[in-house]
């Protein structure tokens, strides 16, 4: 087991683990409502691996070094984690970028990257003795702890918006997970978790207010890195709603450069949609805090959020990056869709393939060179929201069972 302490990313104090639940006392104690979270406690290592594990880095046997896990045995009995690096040749054709990948974490069980946070909260959850996990969800984090939950044989709860996707619904109804639609946002189902943990002491998975999501998240950076080694990105490109994506591809490179296995932690860039981009606006304006976005609204249900979670923490690892952050519009989210299945083979949710819009708009304006080893993190799988996949796509008409009927057609798209 890798030992350690929390460290408040706000304070800096630390806090050995029988000493705090999930934030810093004393940060937590400014919380406004409907600002971003305060007291976020990020999981400090005592020590980690100088050489790269033998076995695969997905590998529970291989990640218990690098995360606060008493156990590889505690970890659910699902194969999260070793998603591919793909090198995706037409696509940097495409946009002129030759040493572009993705990191599809599409292949995750779930289908998203949220897997990867969930495996690790449930395997500490029964660590601690919980039979009971609950979390707020716009549906990718929900349906990920159904899996994890189901695999390890406790109980999930999960609050949800009343309008999330009907495939993330049902997908989470499958694993047995106890749904609660929220009739309102996100942000309220996030705050009505907390207060039912609370009442009836649930362990909490909820993003950021957990600092084993972040922590688990990491593990997406430390396999990018042992599949690029001796070489790391330049930019990683991350859609972001709550943040913890971002902060926990942050967290996997600093770790990995204290351990001395990386050189530095690549550029970060955070994806937002133009409706829900609190952190590029605080990033444009040089702010230090997030300001909520009322009413935010987006075809990428999974980046809507009125004030990211874990928006400090973003802020300085975006800054301490020397990163960046851009807005994207829904069309251009739609149109990426089209053009990541078309020119990868990979089929992303609206949320995933903004990380695309965003490299786009990166390349035009600059933020990102061309030439540059760029990573673009493709973190949920389009069966999550098909009608708003259809959007992007042309449904033919149907012809008739003749062949005929399939040379005419057949014809006049070559025409085209």
């Amino acid at each position: 087991m890798a030992s350690f302490r929390f460290r408040c990313s706000e304070c800096g104090e630390h806090y050995a683990e029988d000493e705090v639940d999930l934030l810093c006392p004393v940060c937590a104690g400014m919380q406004e409502p409907g600002c971003s979270t305060r007291g976020v406690l990020e999981v400090e290592l005592n020590s980690l691996p100088t050489a790269w594990p033998a076995a695969p880095m997905s590998s529970p046997e291989a990640l218990v070094d690098f995360l606060p896990l008493d156990s590889p045995a505690r970890w659910p009995p699902l194969a999260v984690g070793g998603t591919p690096l793909l090198a995706v040749e037409r696509l940097r054709q495409h946009l002129n970028a030759p040493d572009l990948w993705i990191k599809d974490d599409t292949r995750n069980p779930s289908g998203s990257t949220k897997d990867r946070a969930s495996a690790l909260v449930v395997a500490k959850a029964v660590e601690y003795g919980h039979d009971t996990i609950a979390a707020a969800s716009t549906g990718n984090a929900a349906t990920a702890l159904a899996a994890s939950a189901a695999a390890s044989g406790v109980r999930a709860v999960l609050f949800v918006p009343a309008n999330a996707p009907q495939a993330k619904l049902v997908q989470m109804l499958a694993y047995g997970a106890e749904v609660l639609p929220v009739d309102g946002t996100y942000d309220q189902a996030f705050d009505l978790c907390i207060e039912a943990c609370e009442r009836f002491g649930w362990y909490n998975r909820n993003t950021a207010l957990n600092p084993f999501t972040i922590e688990g998240k990491k593990t997406a950076a430390l396999e990018i890195a042992a599949a690029m080694a001796p070489q790391c990105p330049d930019t990683v490109l991350v859609p972001v709603g709550d943040g913890v994506i971002l902060a926990g591809i942050a967290k996997g490179f600093t770790d990995l450069r204290r351990a001395g296995l990386v050189s530095r932690v690549p550029r970060l860039i955070a994806v937002q949609p133009e409706g829900s981009a609190a952190l590029v606006n605080a990033i444009i304006a040089g702010d230090d805090d997030i300001h909520a976005v009322p009413d935010a609204t987006s075809v990428a249900d999974s980046l809507v959020v009125q004030a990211p979670r874990n928006g400090r923490l973003c802020l300085r690892q975006i800054r301490d990056s020397s990163g960046s952050a851009v807005a994207v519009s829904d069309e251009a989210i739609l149109t990426a869709i089209g053009d990541l299945a078309r020119m990868t083979g990979v089929f992303a949710e609206p949320a995933a393939a903004a990380g695309l819009a965003g490299l786009r708009a990166s390349l035009e304006n600059g933020l990102v060179d061309p030439t540059e080893r760029i990573v673009l993190m493709v973190t949920g799988t389009g069966l999550k929201d098909v009608p708003a996949a259809g959007r992007a796509v042309d449904r033919p008409v149907p012809i008739e069972a003749t062949l005929a009927a399939v040379q005419a057609r057949v014809q006049g798209d070559n025409d085209r």
